[in-house]
């Protein structure tokens, strides 16, 4: 069985559009535009997404405007700075972490994962 991949946006790279990845992503960079993840999404210090976030887990240290769904963890680090309307399952925020908007928790996977194409 092969492992997900693993994708990378570094710092001092910036995406405009949309991005579905089955594997995990981290980004240090900028993305204006949606991510899809079947995976974990890491936004490091220097990164920032300017729009939804659709993932199973979301480990957040830097800026995100807009909406966050996750099926299962957001962590959002001491470092975050979150605008957003976020479903998910489980919510950690640490000690320093800036959070503006509304927080829904739920039991339940609401959140609709991209398809994984096969072959």
């Amino acid at each position: 069985m092969e492992s997900p991949a693993r994708n990378l946006i570094g710092n001092g790279t910036v995406i405009k559009g949309d991005i579905e990845c089955s594997g995990d992503i981290r980004i240090d960079g900028q993305l204006i535009g949606s991510l899809k993840s079947n995976g974990k999404v890491v936004i490091g210090q220097t990164g920032t997404l300017e729009g939804d976030l659709t993932c199973k887990q979301a480990d957040i240290s830097g800026n995100i405007k807009g909406t966050i769904k996750a099926e299962e963890l957001t962590a959002l680090k001491a470092t975050s700075k979150v605008e957003v309307d976020l479903v998910t399952k489980q919510l950690l925020i640490e000690v320093g972490a800036q959070f503006t908007g509304k927080c829904t928790m739920t039991q339940q996977s609401t959140v609709s994962m991209p398809k994984q194409k096969i072959g």
